[in-house]
């Protein structure tokens, strides 16, 4: 499952995005990219709902990947140990791939 989060997104939690994640994280999905490579700006309650996607996804044993994180956005998620939860990447491309790979080491 992806998730596009744009800058829009990040600075105004729009419940329909938080609906979005949690759905998909309530429907048992256990590989999520989320990409964010369009987002230059992350406001606090957009990371806390990441980062509760994250932890869930986590604790049903699945996977997550963070992908295309510009300058200040890349500096929060390593900033708040984002890489020890997720895989962080630098493109669509690479997490669509590590995802790929935990699926096939399952």
């Amino acid at each position: 499952m992806a998730i596009t989060i744009n800058s829009r997104m990040g600075t105004e939690l729009s419940p329909e995005l938080e609906k979005t994640i949690k759905d998909i994280v309530d429907g048992d999905k256990r590989r999520v990219l989320f990409d964010l490579g369009e987002l230059d700006y992350l406001r606090a309650p957009t990371l806390r709902v990441i980062l509760k996607a994250v932890k869930q996804i986590n604790q049903n044993r699945g996977k997550v990947a963070l992908c295309a994180l510009n300058g200040y956005v890349k500096e929060i998620f390593e900033g708040n140990r984002f890489q020890g939860t997720s895989t962080i990447t630098d493109s669509v491309e690479c997490g669509i791939e590590e995802l790929l790979s935990a699926v096939k080491a399952a």
